[in-house]
């Protein structure tokens, strides 16, 4: 790994709205202090978000100066004229402004290095870095580019990339500036140990002899996952412990459906509306995993190479989800069912990872054939070569 980079380093990030753009960056910065400190260097960071997105809060949070500046969401749709609707055509109007606050921040700031993770507020601050000539990298953590990396592809100093699969997607153009790194994972989701997760939840009804299904629609939870387990919960708790975390809205319901079953499955199923700081040891209690295919959930799930059975959020930004699913499914390391999913189709997936362990253990091998635990490091490398490149350029 690289080590020599300037005894203070000044990096802007930008990127946010959701977890999927904003944890990946949170754990480059993370990194990249532990990599300048191990040679006596300081990292000096700014944040370019936007004042409602996720990474509002966890920037803050975590002490990484803030700011934010204008910016415009584009509703996307396949009928070209309701991408012309007001509310875009308002927004639109909104990125000049946009433009010029993140070139004041830029100019103001002077980084060694830009980098955006995407998300609409990182197309203003990518551009304003080609306009003051700093070097800008890109982090696309999905299969394929999201709108705001496709637009500023072009601009971009390195591109780093998650997948392998992607290299061939990219504009040719621009496919010399690409690395595969792989998508950051929080190095803590990749330390969890089992036994503190039945001590922490209580899961002392857990039959460890049997496999543990952990299902998951995300922090809100999942109506559609919520409803396809509801359905075949008798079934599933014949053949595994389960952990549901099903999110707030979802709770009270499931909870009264739950109060039904058998004391014997009663015990062997742990309903919960929120995972927080168990989610390391939760996963690593988990055989399987039933859950949506975000860009964060895959690159933990591969990292920690979980035999996973994804049903993807339809309305995801450009059907992301439904291509990361399909990606993995093809290599063998996940199932992923599309559209509108019933009880037999989810138990005919799950069936065989439950009740096969030499089919689970086929899935979780090819699952860690594609996950990048040193992800973050690698990231590190591609900021730190494209911040050399342009002080050579300059020089």
């Amino acid at each position: 790994m690289t080590t020599d980079a300037p005894r203070t380093f000044r990096l802007i990030v930008t990127g946010g709205g959701t977890g999927g753009h904003t944890y990946p960056a949170l754990t480059a910065i993370r990194t990249l202090q532990a990599r300048l400190a191990s040679s006596g260097g300081t990292l000096d960071v700014l944040w370019i978000g936007t004042p409602d997105g996720l990474e509002a809060r966890v920037a803050p949070a975590e002490g990484i100066p803030f700011t934010t500046v204008a910016t415009g969401k584009i509703r996307r749709s396949n009928n070209p004229l309701k991408m012309a609707s007001p509310a875009n055509i308002k927004d639109m109007a909104r990125v000049p402004l946009g433009v010029a606050q993140a070139r004041k921040v830029v100019a103001d700031f002077r980084p060694d290095v830009v980098l955006a993770t995407g998300g609409y507020v990182a197309v203003p601050a990518g551009i304003a870095a080609r306009m003051c000539k700093r070097p800008l990298v890109l982090h696309e953590q999905t299969v394929r580019l999201g709108l705001a990396n496709r637009k500023l592809a072009g601009s971009a100093t390195r591109i780093a990339v998650s997948s392998e699969s992607t290299l061939p997607l990219l504009p040719e153009a621009v496919r010399s500036a690409a690395v595969v790194t792989g998508n950051p994972v929080r190095p803590e989701v990749l330390t969890g140990h089992p036994d503190k997760a039945v001590a922490a939840l209580g899961l002392h009804g857990f039959d460890r002899r049997l496999p543990t299904l952990y299902v998951t629609g995300g922090a809100q939870g999942s109506q559609q996952i919520n409803d396809v387990v509801r359905g075949a919960l008798p079934w599933l708790l014949e053949r595994a412990n389960v952990v549901h975390q099903c999110g707030p809205a979802n709770h009270d319901a499931l909870r009264r459906h739950a109060a039904g079953l058998p004391a014997a499955f009663a015990d062997r199923y742990h309903l919960t509306p929120f995972v927080g700081q168990e989610l390391p040891d939760v996963l690593a209690l988990a055989d399987v995993v039933v859950s949506r295919s975000g860009a964060g959930t895959l690159a933990e799930l591969t990292a920690l190479g979980k035999p996973a059975v994804f049903i993807p959020l339809a309305s995801s930004a450009g059907n992301e989800q439904a291509h990361n699913a399909r990606h993995l499914a093809e290599a063998g390391a996940a199932v992923a069912l599309l559209g509108e999913v019933t009880v037999d189709q989810l138990r005919e997936a799950v069936d065989p990872l439950l009740m096969e362990p030499a089919r689970r253990d086929a899935m979780a091998a090819a699952a860690r054939a594609h996950g990048r635990p040193d992800a973050a490091e690698r990231l590190v490398d591609v900021i730190l070569s494209a911040s050399r490149s342009a002080s050579g350029a300059r020089d």
